[in-house]
C-alpha cells in the first residue's frame, strides 16, 4: 500500500508515523511544498513548543476550540492530551507542565519535538520530499493521482492520501480541494492582538492586569484572563481568546470594532460600588491616587481616574455617589476602539478551511472522495492559545493514520 501525506507540519508527521506504525509494510511519502519542515512547530510557544495542555477532562479540553470542539469530543476519547504526553515521553522527550497547564519539552526547545518527529519518521522508513507543491488531485480507477505544480515532476498514484497542509489564510489555496467536492468554510485570521492607534492607553505599555473580562461590543462574546497593554494597543491571553472566539465576526467588521474591559473581573456592579464606598469611608482624607481599588497597577489606576474625568488629587471622602458611579463604570465597562490587528508573535492561526460537514470525524476520511483523509489545521478546527492547536493536529493525525 502506498500512502501520500501532503504537508510536512505537525499533523503531517504525526499521521505519517501513525500510518507506518499501523501498516509497517506500507510506503509512506511526505510531500512538503517549502524546503522547511515543521516550521510552525519551530516557532510555537515562542520557540519552546507548547506541545499540548494539561487540563484534566475531555470536556474542558474541547471547550478550548471555538470551531470543532463538539466534533473533537469523540476524537479525544481515542487520542487526547494525556496520550500526547505519553507519546512523546515514551519516545525520549520528557515534558513539563506549567502552572497555567501549558505543556513544554523539559529542554524548553522546540527542536526537541522536531528531532523526535523527524527521527521517528526516518527510523520507520517514511520518505520525505520537500519543494513539492501539489497542483491538484484526481481519482484514477481505484487510486488517487497527485499532479504537482512543477510539471517536471511526473504525476504519482497512491492508494490513500492524507492532506495536512495547515491553515490557509487565502481561500484560493483551498480551491484544489474544493474542486474535489469539499465544502470550504471561509478562512479568517485567529489569535491576534488589537491595534488601537487613537487610544491614549498605549502610553501604559508594559502594564499587565492578571484577571480581566474583555467583551466584544454588540455581541455576547467575552473572554477572561490576563491582559497586556502594548505600544500598539492590547494583547495577552484575554485578547487572544476574544480574537479566536470572534474571528469571523471581526473579519466582517474589517477589524474596526469596540471592546469593553472589566478591569476587576467583577460582573456585579453593586459589589464594585460597595467596595468604592468602603474605601471612601475608610480613607476619606486620602486622595484618589493614593488608594488603588482591587490592587490595580498604579499607571492604570491613574489612567482610569483621568478617564472618569476626576482629579487624582480629589479626596475619597469628597467623591459622592456620582463620582463613585463614574469610577465603577471605568472599572467595569471601559470602552476602547480597535482599528486593525497584529499577529501574535509569529504564531498565526487560521479558522475556516475544509468544512467538517465534508469529513467523517470518526476516521478523518473525506465524505466526497474515497481514500482521501484530512488532519490538522486544514480542517475547520482552531483553538485558543495554550497548546490546543497542536493537540488537534496530534489527535486528527493519529486517527487519520489508522486509514479506516
Amino acid at each position: 500500500m502506498e500512502i501520500a501525506i501532503i504537508g510536512g507540519g505537525a499533523a503531517g508527521f504525526f499521521s505519517a508515523i501513525a500510518v507506518k506504525e499501523n501498516f509497517p509494510d506500507s510506503k509512506v511519502i511526505i510531500f512538503e511544498k517549502s524546503h522547511q519542515l515543521l516550521s510552525k512547530v519551530k516557532i510555537s510557544g515562542g520557540g519552546r513548543c507548547n506541545v499540548t495542555n494539561g487540563c484534566d477532562t475531555i470536556e474542558e479540553l474541547s471547550k478550548a476550540y471555538p470551531r470543532g470542539g463538539r466534533e473533537l469530543k469523540r476524537a479525544f476519547k481515542i487520542f487526547n492530551n494525556f496520550d500526547t504526553i505519553l507519546w512523546f515521553e515514551s519516545r525520549g522527550v520528557p515534558l513539563v507542565t506549567q502552572g497555567d497547564n501549558c505543556v513544554f519539552p523539559r529542554s524548553q526547545e522546540s527542536q526537541s519535538i522536531i528531532d523526535c518527529l523527524i527521527n521517528t519518521s526516518k527510523n520507520l522508513g517514511v520518505i520525505i520530499k520537500t519543494g513539492a507543491r501539489i497542483n491538484s488531485l484526481k481519482t484514477n480507477d481505484s487510486k488517487l493521482e497527485i499532479i504537482f505544480a512543477d510539471e517536471k515532476i511526473q504525476p504519482l498514484l497512491f492508494d490513500k492520501i492524507i492532506v495536512t497542509t495547515g491553515g490557509s489564510p487565502k481561500r484560493e489555496e483551498l480551491e484544489w480541494l474544493e474542486r474535489c467536492g469539499h465544502k470550504i468554510e471561509e478562512p479568517a485570521p485567529s489569535l491576534f492582538s488589537f491595534n488601537m492607534p487613537s487610544e491614549p492607553v498605549k502610553k501604559l505599555m508594559g502594564v499587565v492586569v492578571e484577571n480581566t473580562i474583555v467583551s466584544l461590543q454588540g455581541t455576547k462574546l467575552k473572554a477572561v484572563g490576563p491582559l497586556l497593554i502594548t505600544h500598539w494597543g492590547m494583547s495577552g491571553p484575554a485578547i487572544l481568546k476574544l480574537s479566536s472566539y470572534g474571528a469571523k465576526i471581526l473579519k466582517d467588521t474589517g477589524y474596526n470594532f469596540k471592546i469593553g474591559i472589566n478591569w476587576v473581573n467583577e460582573t456585579n456592579n453593586d459589589t464594585v460600588v460597595e467596595e468604592l464606598f468602603r474605601i471612601s469611608k475608610t480613607h476619606p482624607a486620602k486622595i484618589l491616587s493614593s488608594v488603588r481599588p482591587y490592587s490595580l497597577p498604579i499607571r492604570l489606576w491613574m489612567h482610569l481616574i483621568e478617564k472618569s474625568e476626576l482629579s487624582a488629587e480629589k479626596r475619597w471622602g469628597e467623591l459622592g455617589k456620582k463620582g463613585i458611579n463614574r469610577l465603577m463604570n471605568s472599572l467595569t465597562n471601559d470602552i476602547y476602539a480597535v482599528k486593525g490587528k497584529a499577529t501574535f508573535r509569529e504564531e498565526f492561526v487560521t479558522c475556516g478551511g475544509i468544512s467538517l460537514q465534508s469529513i467523517n470525524m470518526n476516521t478523518m476520511e473525506s465524505k466526497v472522495c474515497k481514500n482521501l483523509y484530512f488532519a490538522g489545521e486544514v480542517m475547520d478546527i482552531d483553538a485558543i492559545t495554550g497548546g490546543f492547536n497542536l493537540q488537534a493536529a496530534w489527535t486528527t493525525g493519529f486517527i487519520a493514520g489508522k486509514l479506516k
